[in-house]
Order: C-alpha cells, then sequence, then structure tokens
C-alpha cells in the first residue's frame, strides 16, 4: 500500500491497539524475515495482516534503503585514524578535548575527522550528535576523560544517522596512528633552545621599535604610559648599557604617537618616519629622525614634526606603511581617531602634486578587524594585503585590485577568526634566494576571533603570485594572540611574546604565552617549529621584538593596563642558538655602501672555519615593530664567492636584480659561518630611484630639514 509516495508501515500491537508508521527509510537495522511473522489480522480486513509484536508489515515505492543499527563509526575513516572508544567528558570544566566546532547539519566521523586533521590534531571526538572535538591525546589523559560503556555513546550523528557522534557528556573518541604524525615539534634543550636575557631596565613602555642605521634602537611610547617627565620617545646605545644615563639618550615628539606606523626611508640619512597616531592632529601626523652619533657618543638631531606644515591627507589610527619599488611610501588602512569610523583608503609619501587618496572598499566592509594589516611589494609586481581573515594582490600603481585569494583559515572553534588587529596576530614574508625566480611565501601565525576570543594556535602560508594560490596550516605549540615575529639572519623566524586568550587592546587578554618558537623554513611543512627557551615577563598588549646589529632579538614592552600584569620597562634580548655557541663568529668590511641592482660587491672577510663553500651571507631590510606588524619587512640571501686566506678572504656578494625583489631602502648585511652570522653592516639599495623620487629632499618647509643628496649615511 502507498502513501504519498513514502513508505507505509503498518504494525499490530494487539487487536485493538493499532499502530502505522510512515518515513522514507528503514532504520536500525530492519531486516527481512519470513512473511509467516507478520500474522496479526488487520481490525479493518481480518483478511489482510497488518504485522505482529516487532514485525512490520512493508508497503514502498521505488527502491527500499535500509540503514543498519547505529554505533560510533569504526571503519571507512578518513586518513590513518582509529576508533578508540566511547569515553566521558567534563563539559563544565576541564574539557577532554579543548577545540570545539558546532556542525548543526553535517558532523560525522569524516567531517569531524577531516577537520582536526586539516588543522593539525592528532585526537577528535564527536559529543551530543553535532559536537566536534579536536585535540590531544596528551590532554585527554591529564583532563581525567576515562573509557566508559559504549552504550553511553548513543546519539546520532547530526550529518549521518547511521552512526553515533558521542552521547551526553560522552565522546565517541578516534586518534591518529598513522606511521607519519600531523606535526612534529622539535624540543631542543640547553643552547639548542635559545635563551632570553635581561638587556637593561627602561624608561618607557614602548608601542614601536625601530633599528636605526646608526645601530641605536629608537623606543616610541604611547603618550602617558611612562612616568610623568617622559619625553615621549628615546634612542637607546647598546654600546653603553653598563652606564643607564648614558645608554638612553631622550628624544621628544609634539603629538600622541599611539599606534601609528613606522618605515625607515630609503633616502641617504635612513630617516626614520613615523606617521598617524591618537586623535586629532595626531592622526595626521608626519614625523622624521635622522638617526645620528655613533657608539657611546649621543647625536644631536631629533623628531621633526609640524602639522600645519605636512600632514597626511586623511587622519589615521592603526595604519600600516611600507616603501614601494618605486620609493614612495605607501600608507594604507586605519581609523579617523580613537575608536571612530575606519579611514578605507590609501595615500603616498611624498604626497604627490594635488595630492592622492583612494578609497578601498574592502577595508571599508572589514573595518574594524583590519587594521595594521601586512603589506609585501611581490617580486612579479604589485602589493600583496592581508587583513582580518582576506588577502588580496593589488595594483602597485592604480591600487585597484588585481587577484583576490581564498580567505585565510581561522581555528577550529571559529573559521572567521582573523589575523589582524585587533584579533592581533603576525606575518612575515619568507626569505628569497637567488636568482629569485621562485614564488615567494607569506607566512602569517596566531590571531583571534571575536566572540568567544580563542587565540588561534597555528599559521598560515600562501605563494600570491602563483596561478592558484591555496593557504596551507601549520599548527603552532600553542595558542598566540598579541604576537610577534622576527627574522633573523640565518632564515629562521623568532615568534614570540603574546597571550593564550584575548584580542587586543588594553585588557583585553590573558594567560600569557612566555614560551619562544622558532620556524625553520628549510624543513618540511609540520615539521617547522622549535619549542625554545621560556622568559619569566608577560608580553602582552604593546610588545615588540626586532633584529640587533650583533644577531640578537631586542625584545620590549607590555602595556596591559589589566591589573594584573605590571607596565613592563624591563628590555630583554632573545639569544638564538647561533648567539650561544662557543664557535668564532665571521666577520667583514665593505666599502660600497649604495648599492646597485645586480651590481658586484667586494668585501673583506675572515671566515674562522676556512669553509668558504658554507659561507652565507644575507640581507635583512630594516624594520619597525609595533603590534606584530613588522613593517619592511624582508630577508634575502645573496650569491657569495670567496677566495684567498681565511682571515682575509677576498668575497664578493652579487646585489638582488631589481626593486620588486628588494624594494629600495637601507638592509643590514650578515655573512654566516657555519650558520653562526657577523654583526652587520648596513647598505642601502636602489639609491637611484628613491632618490629619482625625491625622497632626500622631502620635505620642503621650514620645520624639516631635509638630509639632501649627499653620501650615504653621513
Amino acid at each position: 500500500m502507498a502513501l504519498n509516495g513514502k513508505l507505509s508501515i503498518i504494525q499490530c500491537e494487539n487487536s485493538t491497539n493499532i499502530l502505522s508508521f510512515c518515513d522514507n527509510f528503514l532504520y536500525n537495522g530492519a531486516a527481512s524475515v519470513a512473511a509467516t511473522s507478520c500474522n496479526m489480522a488487520c481490525p479493518g480486513n481480518p483478511s489482510q495482516t497488518c504485522g505482529a509484536g516487532d514485525f512490520l508489515n512493508v508497503y514502498h515505492t521505488g527502491n527500499l534503503t535500509a540503514f543498519k543499527a547505529p554505533a560510533s563509526q569504526s571503519t571507512d575513516l578518513p586518513g590513518q585514524w582509529q576508533y578508540m572508544g566511547c569515553y566521558s567528558d567534563n563539559v563544565n570544566d576541564n574539557r577532554a578535548l579543548f577545540w570545539q566546532s558546532i556542525l548543526t547539519a553535517n558532523n560525522s566521523a569524516t567531517t569531524c575527522l577531516g577537520l582536526c586533521q586539516e588543522y593539525g590534531f592528532m585526537a577528535a571526538g564527536m559529543e551530543y550528535g553535532d559536537e566536534c572535538f579536536c585535540g590531544d591525546e596528551s590532554v585527554r589523559a591529564a583532563s581525567g576523560s576515562v573509557k566508559v560503556a559504549e552504550a553511553e555513546c548513543q546519539v546520532k550523528c547530526s550529518g549521518d544517522n547511521n552512526y553515533y557522534c558521542g552521547g551526553g557528556s560522552r565522546l565517541s573518541y578516534y586518534q591518529w596512528i598513522g606511521g607519519e604524525p600531523l606535526n612534529v615539534w622539535a624540543e631542543p634543550t640547553g643552547i639548542a633552545a635559545g635563551s632570553y636575557e635581561f638587556l637593561i631596565g627602561g624608561v618607557v613602555v614602548p608601542l614601536i621599535t625601530t633599528t636605526g642605521i646608526n645601530n641605536k634602537v629608537v623606543f616610541m611610547e604611547k603618550s602617558g604610559t611612562g612616568a610623568p617627565n617622559t619625553t615621549g620617545t628615546y634612542e637607546l646605545d647598546l654600546s653603553v648599557l653598563d652606564d643607564f644615563s648614558k645608554a638612553w639618550r631622550p628624544l621628544h615628539v609634539k603629538s600622541d604617537i599611539f599606534c601609528s606606523a613606522g618605515v625607515t626611508l630609503p633616502d641617504k640619512k635612513g630617516r626614520q618616519l613615523n606617521i598617524g597616531g591618537w586623535a586629532g592632529p595626531s592622526t595626521y601626523g608626519v614625523r622624521l629622525y635622522t638617526p645620528d652619533g655613533s657608539d657611546g657618543v649621543w647625536g644631536t638631531n631629533d623628531w621633526q614634526e609640524n602639522v600645519n606644515e605636512v600632514t597626511l591627507l586623511e587622519g589615521r589610527w592603526y595604519p600600516s606603511a611600507m616603501v614601494m619599488a618605486n620609493g614612495s611610501v605607501l600608507v594604507l588602512g586605519g581609523e579617523i581617531g580613537s575608536n571612530s569610523a575606519p579611514t578605507p583608503s590609501c595615500e603616498i609619501l611624498p604626497p604627490p602634486a594635488g595630492g592622492y587618496a583612494k578609497y578601498l572598499d574592502w577595508l571599508d566592509r572589514t573595518d574594524p578587524d583590519n587594521l595594521y594589516p601586512f603589506m609585501f611589494v611581490l617580486p612579479s609586481g604589485g602589493i600583496f594585503v592581508v587583513y582580518y581573515n582576506e588577502a588580496r594582490i593589488i595594483d602597485e600603481k592604480t591600487f585597484d585590485t588585481v587577484k583576490t585569494l581564498p580567505n585565510m583559515p581561522g581555528s577550529v572553534v571559529n573559521f572567521l577568526a582573523g589575523r589582524t588587529y585587533p584579533l592581533e596576530g603576525t606575518g612575515v614574508m619568507l626569505p628569497q634566494f637567488p636568482p629569485y625566480s621562485d614564488p615567494v611565501t607569506v607566512l602569517v601565525c596566531g590571531g583571534s576571533a571575536n566572540g568567544a576570543a580563542y587565540a588561534i594556535d597555528n599559521c598560515v602560508s600562501t605563494q600570491p603570485e602563483v596561478a592558484a594560490p591555496e593557504w596551507t596550516i601549520e599548527r603552532m605549540p600553542s595558542q598566540r594572540v598579541l604576537s610577534c615575529i622576527c627574522a633573523l639572519p640565518d632564515g629562521t623566524y623568532l615568534i614570540l611574546n603574546g597571550a593564550k586568550e584575548g584580542v587586543a587592546g588594553f585588557g583585553l587578554a590573558q594567560d600569557p604565552n612566555y614560551n619562544a618558537v622558532l620556524y625553520d623554513p628549510s624543513k618540511p611543512v609540520n615539521q617547522r617549529m622549535s619549542i625554545m627557551a621560556t622568559t619569566i615577563v608577560a608580553r602582552l598588549y604593546h610588545s615588540e621584538a626586532i633584529l640587533l646589529p650583533d644577531g640578537r632579538v631586542l625584545v620590549s614592552g607590555s602595556n596591559p593596563e589589566d591589573g594584573v600584569h605590571p607596565e613592563e620597562y624591563r628590555v630583554e634580548v632573545f639569544n638564538p642558538p647561533y648567539a650561544l655557541t662557543a664557535a668564532a663568529a665571521p666577520s667583514f668590511t665593505i666599502n660600497n655602501k649604495d648599492w646597485t641592482y645586480g651590481g658586484a660587491i667586494p668585501i673583506t672577510a675572515n671566515i674562522p672555519s676556512g669553509a668558504f663553500g658554507t659561507v652565507k651571507a644575507s640581507m635583512m631590510a630594516a624594520v619597525s615593530s609595533t603590534h606584530g606588524n613588522s613593517m619592511g619587512q624582508r630577508t634575502l640571501f645573496l650569491t657569495i664567492t670567496c677566495g684567498g686566506a681565511p682571515a682575509t678572504a677576498a668575497c664578493t656578494l652579487t646585489a638582488p636584480p631589481s626593486a620588486h625583489v628588494a624594494p629600495p631602502g637601507w638592509y643590514q648585511i650578515f655573512v654566516l659561518d657555519n650558520g653562526k652570522p657577523s654583526k652587520s653592516n648596513w647598505i642601502r639599495i636602489g639609491g637611484a630611484i628613491a632618490d629619482a623620487a625625491g625622497l632626500g629632499n622631502w620635505p620642503t618647509t621650514p620645520s624639516f630639514t631635509a638630509p639632501g643628496l649627499g653620501a650615504v649615511g653621513t
């Protein structure tokens, strides 16, 4: 008997109580039995049978599908997973697995295990039918979760009624048992783990730090975070750390640089440019400082600023800045002022005749989660921009979109988690190698999400120049928001600072992350991270990390205003493993400090090992560090050939070929012998482009002293 094209199923329980069932399928392992089992007469027609106790007369049209009795799925699993059984879970505290995704319509072993595998987790489980959890076996064991009777996992999967996906406070639990683990974190010990070291007490809580071409570090603070008599900005002389009064030279700014941007200009004196700020006139601020002085000797220059003479076209709080391939500075994004409307545009410095600002709809649409975007000049042309959870290539002349990439993966708990302020992660471009023809890779690590602000525990990378770029996920050893990353001269990257929960802002993050992580892109994907040394200093909102001329990393700041962790004046350094080895460091001298693209540059080097075939040279762009954004960052390795005696080797460096491979500007050059770097020498490349852009003679107003076109660095 057919009813509306569905199954009509009739069961007789007794002579007076008749039940009729309709559905599209049979469930729970229903199977055909002898017709004689259905022997109860139908009350409406005693000549027909209407099933019997526990038996159904089934009528259907089309194909009849019968589903087996549900169980937790143990076969036909994706990847190399194994079902371990039904396990207890404490839903109120100390969860067996942390990372949760609610899949109301499609939870199943296939979906959940595939998700956990994608994000690098080797333990997974389902609960309450529609909840997918990812994590680690060690966490599950430590939580007190234990195996229980299989009958306690009997809630059907929201995406597949053939199977159970746990139960109430019960996990259908799985482990990755493949020969190849989904990720491997090295855990070096001793000097191989590096070390944190106290460097000097500070005089400000810095917002932004910059290593100048005079080998001194400029600290700039948010107004009001330092002592009452602070001047707002100081320069640290690394050569006199044993004399506090000589180490810190006061500098001065005229407006609040809170959440401004900075770069080192490619002019001949390596001026530092700071733009934007907190509110009112400071958001239009354009500030310039020319580094001077020498080791142990204070300079005389100071920050120059006059908003009535030189300003941005639009007010910007939390903008980014970048030197383009043509030598001019691109300023992008921000907000009008403190927690105000967006400034969804870009502009150019020095400003073209009549000024220039371009509206960018994608910045407008993603405000306020796109502040301090990451920007990179691409070797093939164009500018790669990473903001919120999106990325695109824009034309370097029109700033129109050339290519839109897929959205960046977030985390298991929130696919819409973001990577730029206030969901603050950190990003860099990975090294380029001669002949610089391979597509570049951009790495973005950490971040957070709106709402339940669980920090992200992964890095994602992509090659934006390829035809169809995708994102690769690499799980980090721990969650991290407010993170910083510092490029090292051996081609590795130090990830440090931040918290395990929250977002950027005063009092909005907690649970400091004290561990450093070393990322080595020369290793296979998912084997690139090493768990390094631990600090005792919480580095939360407003912390920085920047490369020093001796290859160490200066670590500073923390301005949480959370009532728990102090405003952090202490300045540390992180010693990478190469800084702790007993091997002698190489050294070199260089006369030509104003390079042309593709040029051959002679240097004289001391190579202690004498192994010229293993000598490397790296080129590290000048960086300003703030809010996880290493503005200006770029790492290139150079072709180097050496001959002669090891102590006085005659070596030749070959400069990168173009301004798209190495944008005009100042770079630290390191020579590495068996991985140990020398102290750096500063050089400028692309000077002809920078000089043609008029940077040396900009601005031409009374309050600013332009460096002109004299000798490099003088």
